[in-house]
Order: structure tokens, then C-alpha cells, then sequence
């Protein structure tokens, strides 16, 4: 099976030392990607580590895909233990930084330790210097971006950046790369801030040589060149309308499920201000959004259909132009959009301040710099929400995504057994259940085709393949088999495996059954749960018994 290539870069921080060591047996197995760095983390992380100490590691891995210059392909992965989950975490994103990663020659690189001063971390395939680097303190992600590229000429392309919220632990900080590509979910940005690491580049001209069939290559890159999908012109935003008028769409803090303003924040909104193409590396499907508000010459990327919803709806907000204010502000300051705006949610609905738009950008600075009621904030909703007097809508600690699984019945089941907690991209059942193909009410025959999209979205992000693959005819999904030299069911149990690791990680940090609740009722979820168990062949408890883990 195709399978990234490279050893495994080791980086103390404290110490200011770095090794190499062949990690062949677990490429071999996992592929590259979150797989890899799930398996890395499972042998190599203390299963009682502080996500904020030491001793905890972080992981940037690439896969195969990373090696060709194809579409869909143009992202990377992050994986650690989360400050926000208190699981193993694992978060990917697009831009440029993949192929940078690939030319350094590694196929993972680990860091672990914590540096006495602020530090970046410079690797290329000569090895790894450390800069210290304490004028950068508080500094933004764009700042950080100008002085890298000013003292080294490293463009944002070749830098994982975490902003002032990272610096300041905040629960869910992001690492940004591209300066507007998030890894955004659990809280990456707080791990790196943890070991006092400002920013990582990477850069090399030591790519690996990895077979990929030329043909099928080119075949892929056409699709996602003609395809007329509505992502291409409004990315994920296209979505929202839709979402509304199913009545899925999260409003005012979970209070209601559409929202009387939804046409104001929606995919036409969005198009009506994007003035140019933006896409991720070598990807011509180009679904990014650069936009221009014409009136204020106001710029920034995006939003997408999360930010849409977090920092819209779900705050009341009905004006587009303060959404990509607050979108600009999360990414520069390096904070997930979907966990700060449910953050900042919760806090309007205990204020009664739904709508205003100022204060929610006072907020998203006040949460990066932890001041006032930000450092409450930014410990996210799980922590919070009884001193504020609001339901903790959160799963395992994370915060909702804006697909309510009040309505796809499917997709609250994913929330609640996913290894990450409430995230929409773990299983992404709900495409099916909004296409019709299965009905959104109700468990029925859902477990088994859970399993198979966790299993199959794992494998995507071991490969790595882009999610919006499917958005171009599924040519990446037609063709997987002779690009990996592998069949489907190989494919599947290499996700299969990556699911398995996650959850023992966390079963013995204690989680279990208890753990896979959700704030809401839905028909026959218990019957549901059980199902889903049992196909995995886990105990009823939701523990994966040790003989399933291999090494």
C-alpha cells in the first residue's frame, strides 16, 4: 500500500536537541497523516500527560498524497493531546505548508519539552536551528509572518504560527499557517504556546520519490478544474441557506434552529464580495474565498459556512461585513472560529447582548489576551458554562459545529461517539442525511454506515485527501484504490485502526460510555450507542479491549 516516506524528526525544545529514527513499520501500517501521528502519539505520549506540560508531544505529519502535485491534496496534519478535550486530537489544514513539509524530507516531526524562552523552531533537510525570539511575544499571527519572511525570507506558506491566544493557553487556540488556514480544532495553538514555541517553519528541496499513477493524477486534476460545484464560487457558505431551511441551523445559542437573517451571511452573500480565486497548493478546484468589502476596503478570507455560523447565528449576528471582521480577528490572534464564537454565544445569552457585533469583536480580543471576562472565556463552555448560568453544549468538552443533531439524527450520534467530541468532520454523515439518501430521523441502520464513514474519513485524512474531493464528481473516491494500489476494504481497515488508537488513548485517560452524551435527546439513541459498540467490537462500556491494539 502507498505510504508516505521519511523518518520521524524528534525536536526537544528544551534541551535545543533533535534526532532522526526510522519509523517504517508504523508508515507501513498508517499510512502518513493523522494515522501515523495517532500511532506515534499512542507509543510515544504518556497516557497521563498534561495536555499543557511538558512531557505531552505534538505531531506535524504529511501523507502520500503530499508527494504528487494534485488536486484535493494540499493539506497536512496536527495531532496531540487537547487542553480542550483532554483527548488525543487531531486537526488538519490547507494552504501551502504540505509541500514545504514533504521537501524537508521527514514524514513526521515531533515536538516535545518546553523551551525557557520563546522560541521558533526552524526545520529543513539540513536539520533544525532554534531561534529565540522574544521581541515576538503577543505578537499576531501577520506580525510573526512580516519578521520571518524580514529576517529569513520565509513566507507564511512555510510556517505553522501560533498568535497571543496560543501564547496565552487559550483552550481552543489554533495554529495558523498561510496566515488564514486554521488547524483549528482542540487546541493546538495552546499545546505549542505551552512549550513556548511562537512559530515552526518548514522548507527543503528533499521531497521523497513515491510512485503515484500519473494518469489517474491528471484525470483528478481536470475534474476538479470543470467542475461547476457551487463550492468553487462560495465555498462551504454555499451551504447555509440549505442548513437554514432545514431548520438545522444553530441560532442564538442553540435557542433556536434557523435564523430570520441567514440570507444576509449566506454562500451569496459571501460571493458577492470575493474578488479573486484563492485556492490550497497544486488544487485547481480553487474553493477559497479572498473578499473585499467595497464601502470600508475591508479584507480577509472568508468566512466559511462554520464561521457563518458560530459568529453569525449563533450570535445573533445578521451582517456579513462583521462576520470577516471577527473571522480576520480569530485567525490573526490564532483561535478556532467554531469554539470561540460558541464561547462568546454562551456569553450573549447570559447577557442578553445577542446581535451586537462590536462587542463579539471586543470579546475574541479580550479571550486571546485572556482579559476579564476573556480568561473565563477562554477555558471554552465545558468550564464555564455553570458560572454563567448556560447549557454546556459541547461534546467531550468541544464545541458544536452548525449541523444540528436535533434534526440529523445521524450526525448527533457521530457527536456523541466521535474520538474528538462534537466535530462534524469525523464521520460527515450528515451529507448523507441532508442529500435524502438516508432519512435525517431516527438510528435506524445508521450505526453501520457510522462506522464505515469514520473508518473511511480516517483513512482520507491518513492519505491526505481533502474532504471537498467528493465535491468534484468523487473522483478522488472512484480512484482511491489504484492511487493507494489497494483495496477498498485494506483502506478501511487502515482507518479502522486509527479510530481504535484514539479511543484506547483515551480510555485510559478515563474516558468512556460517559463520555459519549450529548445535550439533547434523540430517538433511540441508547439502542443506537449499543449498536454502534458492538459492530466495533468494543465492550458496552466503550472501551477498546487491549488485544485490538497492536504495538
Amino acid at each position: 500500500m502507498l505510504h508516505a516516506a521519511g523518518p520521524l524528526l524528534s525536536i526537544d525544545v528544551r534541551e535545543r536537541e533533535y534526532r532522526t529514527e526510522p519509523i517504517n513499520d508504523v508508515l507501513e501500517t498508517f499510512v502518513g497523516g493523522r494515522g501515523v501521528a495517532v500511532k506515534l502519539a499512542h507509543k510515544r505520549t504518556p497516557f497521563d500527560v498534561d495536555p499543557l506540560g511538558p512531557e505531552n508531544r505534538l505531531f506535524l505529519t504529511s501523507g502520500p498524497m503530499q508527494y504528487s502535485q494534485m488536486s484535493f491534496t494540499g493539506r497536512m496534519n496536527i495531532t496531540s493531546v487537547s487542553p480542550l478535550t483532554d483527548g488525543l486530537v487531531s486537526t488538519n489544514a490547507g494552504g501551502f505548508l504540505s509541500r514545504n513539509f514533504v521537501g524537508a524530507g521527514y514524514s513526521a516531526v515531533e515536538i516535545t519539552g518546553q523551551s525557557d524562552e520563546l522560541v521558533a523552531v526552524h526545520v529543513t533537510d539540513d536539520g533544525v536551528k532554534f531561534e529565540e525570539v522574544p521581541e515576538l511575544e503577543r505578537a499576531r499571527v501577520s506580525e510573526v509572518t512580516e519578521e520571518m519572511n524580514d529576517r529569513h525570507g520565509l513566507e507564511s506558506e512555510h510556517l505553522a504560527t501560533i498568535g497571543p491566544a496560543g501564547e496565552h493557553r487559550v483552550r481552543f487556540a489554533a495554529v495558523m499557517t498561510s496566515d488564514s488556514r486554521a488547524f483549528g480544532r482542540g487546541g493546538m495553538g495552546a499545546v505549542l504556546g505551552a512549550k513556548n514555541v511562537k512559530c515552526v517553519s518548514i522548507r527543503g528541496e528533499s521531497t521523497p520519490s513515491v510512485d503515484i499513477p500519473e494518469d489517474v493524477q491528471s484525470e483528478i486534476h481536470r475534474a476538479a478544474a470543470t467542475s461547476d460545484s457551487m463550492m468553487k464560487r462560495q465555498g462551504t457558505a454555499f451551504a447555509t441557506g440549505m442548513i437554514n431551511d432545514n431548520f438545522s441551523l444553530p441560532t442564538r445559542y442553540f435557542s433556536e434552529q434557523s435564523f430570520e437573517e441567514a440570507d444576509r451571511i449566506s454562500g451569496s452573500a459571501v460571493e458577492e464580495k470575493k474578488y479573486k480565486k484563492g485556492t490550497c497548493s497544486a488544487c485547481a478546484f480553487a474553493c477559497k474565498l479572498p473578499t473585499h468589502d467595497e464601502e470600508t476596503g475591508f479584507e480577509t478570507e472568508g468566512p466559511e459556512f462554520e464561521t457563518v455560523y458560530a459568529l453569525g447565528s449563533n450570535a445573533g449576528v445578521g451582517d456579513l461585513l462583521n462576520v470577516m471582521k471577527s473571522n480576520d480577528l480569530c485567525d490573526d490572534l490564532g483561535m478556532d472560529t467554531i469554539s470561540c464564537g460558541v464561547a462568546i454565544s454562551a456569553y450573549l445569552e447570559a447577557e442578553d447582548e445577542f446581535g451586537n457585533a462590536e462587542l463579539v469583536h471586543d470579546l475574541i480580543e479580550k479571550i486571546a489576551h485572556r482579559e476579564g471576562i476573556g480568561d473565563t472565556l477562554a477555558d471554552g463552555v465545558d468550564r464555564f458554562h455553570d458560572d454563567l448560568g448556560v447549557e454546556n453544549w459541547t461534546v467531550k468538552g468541544l464545541e458544536f459545529p452548525g449541523h444540528d443533531g436535533r434534526v440529523v439524527h445521524g450526525q448527533g450520534l457521530s457527536y456523541a461517539v466521535a474520538n474528538r467530541g462534537a466535530d462534524h468532520m469525523y464521520s460527515t454523515i450528515l451529507e448523507q442525511e441532508y442529500a435524502g439518501e438516508i432519512d435525517q430521523h431516527g438510528l435506524d441502520g445508521k450505526p453501520s454506515i457510522l462506522v464505515r464513514r469514520e473508518n473511511w474519513r480516517a483513512f482520507q485524512d491518513s492519505g491526505i485527501i481533502c474532504s471537498h474531493s467528493a465535491s468534484s464528481g468523487e473522483m478522488m473516491q472512484s480512484h482511491t484504490e489504484q492511487l493507494f494500489d489497494a483495496d477498498i476494504d485494506d483502506l478501511l481497515a487502515v482507518g479502522e485502526r486509527v479510530v481504535e488508537h484514539e479511543r484506547h488513548f483515551n480510555n485510559q485517560r478515563g474516558m468512556d460510555r460517559d463520555d459519549d452524551t450529548l445535550p439533547y435527546e434523540i430517538p433511540d439513541f441508547e439502542d443506537g450507542l449499543e449498536e454502534y459498540y458492538s459492530l466495533r467490537g468494543w465492550t458496552r462500556d466503550g472501551t477498546v479491549p487491549d488485544e485490538r491494539i497492536s504495538g
